[in-house]
């Protein structure tokens, strides 16, 4: 008797196991990526960008004549360029050139977003930068929030750039929803990709972050190599960390990045 209901118990764990693997291999997309309601119009303000499989990105460039840097900005989930304006200007106000995207089917860009895709659309800004803006790369500073970490990240591992800032940032997409990982397989590995990385590196995180919490910064940061700095934002969650850190946030993004300019209030941030 025992052993009956034994085998049913194993049957049924291995049973939700498999329709575990089947999930998150054909529909991981579709709870991964979360485009907002589009928040923009189609202006000359913005640049369009061809990425290598055709489709066609939104991008906004903010030069700054003063800055050493310019951030290549790479937006989290459910946000696109109308959503993150604000923000933008505040970092150009700072004291830096700025340029961001929309990864496909995110605001006005074409496309399926898909982990591919998104590689491909931080490929065409930085193809823009280096190429059309003639920016140096060793002044790009790659900076991703949340999603937009481990697409910061993958381009600093396969294009050299001067420095890079991740911002409640996750080891891996399912680990984020598992903890631990317990699917053979996985999207957007930043915790190998981190030990890949060579140049300095400025990781933060809110403590209190509900969304991805603290310790996926805290495992990133223990992976990668020096030089490394890590800021942690007291009783921050996964989207207030500038609200709760106010000027100490971009003074610790300017020591970082060595841009020597003195920060500013942005009262509308």
């Amino acid at each position: 008797m025992i052993g009956g209901r034994l085998k049913i118990l194993i049957a049924h764990i291995l049973g939700a196991y498999i329709i575990l693997l089947i999930a998150a291999y054909f529909f991981s997309d579709y709870v991964i990526f979360f485009p907002p309601r589009i928040r923009y119009q189609d202006t000359a303000n913005f640049l369009k960008l061809t990425t290598a499989d055709g489709e066609t990105i939104f991008a906004i460039y903010l030069p700054n004549k003063k800055a050493k840097y310019t951030i290549l900005v790479s937006h989290g989930n459910a946000e696109d360029l109308g959503t993150m304006l604000p923000f933008l200007l505040a970092m150009h106000d700072h004291g830096f050139s700025v340029f961001s995207y929309d990864y496909h089917g995110y605001g006005l860009s074409s496309g399926k977003p898909t982990e591919q895709n998104t590689y491909l659309d931080i490929n065409a800004a930085y193809d823009y930068l280096t190429k059309n803006l003639h920016i140096a790369p060793e002044n790009i500073v790659s900076y991703g929030h949340s999603l937009g970490g481990a697409v910061a990240l993958d381009l600093a591992v396969r294009e050299p750039v001067g420095k890079v800032i991740l911002q409640g940032a996750f080891v891996t997409a399912f680990r984020v929803m598992t903890r631990i990982p317990i699917i053979p397989f996985d999207k957007y590995n930043n915790l190998k990709k981190i030990t890949q990385l060579k140049c300095p590196l400025l990781i933060i995180h809110g403590t209190v972050d509900g969304i991805i919490p603290f310790w996926h910064g805290q495992k990133l940061y223990a992976k990668a190599n020096e030089p490394k700095q890590f800021y942690q934002v007291e009783n921050a969650g996964h989207n207030d960390v500038l609200m709760i850190a106010e000027e100490k946030y971009w003074k610790a993004i300017n020591d970082f990045s060595g841009a020597g300019y003195e920060t500013k209030k942005v009262s509308n941030i």
